[in-house]
Formats: structure tokens, C-alpha cells, sequence
């Protein structure tokens, strides 16, 4: 099978659980489990929140979900063009964040990779972040 979308909105807070629910809609073809439907969902969820939290943290931006199957592959891709990420390296750490007043855990970026088969994150200052997943829907 192969199939792609692509959506764009606001960053406000509220679309988290709207990227969430276009993303479950769209791989229900695939037959997901319980336990990768939620996976997907929770890492979607982490990537929209970073580029609301930390793309745009001082207006409402644009984020787009673009997400792409092909075959048992689901290629995810949640990008903006806010302020950027300065070292990118840094904030893959666990616990690290720029936040820590605002109570965040700096567990974003962890939780997805713990999620996904594979992650990557392209970003550049004043000019956006890429965050870049995929999951292997039916493979133990």
C-alpha cells in the first residue's frame, strides 16, 4: 500500500490532540496494534509539542504533519518554521531543555526516539526544525 497527507495549522496547544487523531485516521489501513497505534500517537503528540512549546514561543506559527506509507513503512515528518533549534545534539539529550521554569522535562526528543524505529531532527536557527520519524507497522 501506498498512500501520503499532508495538514498544516496553528500552533496552538489544542491541535496536539488534532495531529494526534489525523495521524491515528490515517494508518487504520495498516492494521496497527493497540500498543503501535499509541506509539505513534504519543510520538506525533511529543514532536507538535515541541514546535508549539519551542518553535513558536512567542506567537502561533504554523506546524505541519506530513506522513507517508509505503508498504508496512510509515514515514512521519512534523516540521515549523520558528526560531530553531542551536544544537540540535544537546537537545536529543535526555532531561535536556530550555525550559526548566515552565516545569518540562526535557524528555521530548527521548520519548520519540523510544517510540519510533527511527528518528532524525534537521534544524536551523531562525528558520524552523524537521523532526523525521519511522515506524514499521506489523514487525516484532
Amino acid at each position: 500500500m501506498k498512500n501520503k497527507m499532508s495538514v498544516t495549522f496553528d500552533s496552538c496547544s489544542e491541535n496536539e490532540s488534532f495531529a494526534r487523531n489525523v495521524i491515528a485516521s490515517f494508518i487504520l489501513p495498516l492494521n496497527p496494534s493497540v500498543d503501535e497505534l499509541s506509539d505513534i500517537k504519543t510520538a506525533v503528540s511529543e514532536a507538535v509539542t515541541n514546535c508549539v512549546v519551542h518553535g513558536y514561543p512567542d506567537d502561533i506559527g504554523q506546524v505541519t504533519l506530513s506522513a507517508e506509507i509505503d508498504g508496512d513503512d510509515l514515514h512521519i515528518a512534523v516540521s515549523d518554521c520558528g526560531v530553531g533549534i542551536s544544537d540540535v545534539n544537546k537537545a536529543l539529550e535526555p532531561f535536556y531543555t530550555t525550559k526548566p521554569d515552565e516545569e518540562r522535562s526535557g524528555m521530548g526528543f527521548t520519548i520519540i526516539k523510544a517510540f519510533m524505529d527511527e528518528v532524525n531532527v534537521v534544524s536551523c536557527l531562525s528558520k524552523g526544525t524537521k523532526v523525521e520519524m519511522v515506524k514499521k507497522i506489523g514487525v516484532k
